[in-house]
């Protein structure tokens, strides 16, 4: 994924994916074209499942801080 695509917000890469499935729907795009923008809505659908689940886990996170659980990451010193 290229560093432009992981700046975008879940709303634009969610416009930008629609856009493309519009274009790939026409009927209108020639066959190397059409396997470009399949590889490019792969690309923002990967990127934006992965907004989605970081924004669950957050959820998640607050609703158990919320309910007076709060989870940290458990460090440990290992001695080698």
């Amino acid at each position: 994924m290229e560093a432009k695509d992981v700046k975008l917000s879940f709303e634009a890469a969610l416009a930008k994916l629609e856009t493309i499935v519009e274009s790939m729907e026409s009927g209108e795009v020639p066959l190397a074209e059409l396997l470009a923008k399949f590889e490019e809505g792969n690309k923002l659908l990967k990127l934006c499942e992965a907004r989605l689940k970081d924004a669950e886990l957050k959820i998640e996170q607050l609703k158990k801080q919320k309910d007076g659980v709060s989870f940290a990451k458990f460090e440990t010193e290992r001695e080698v």
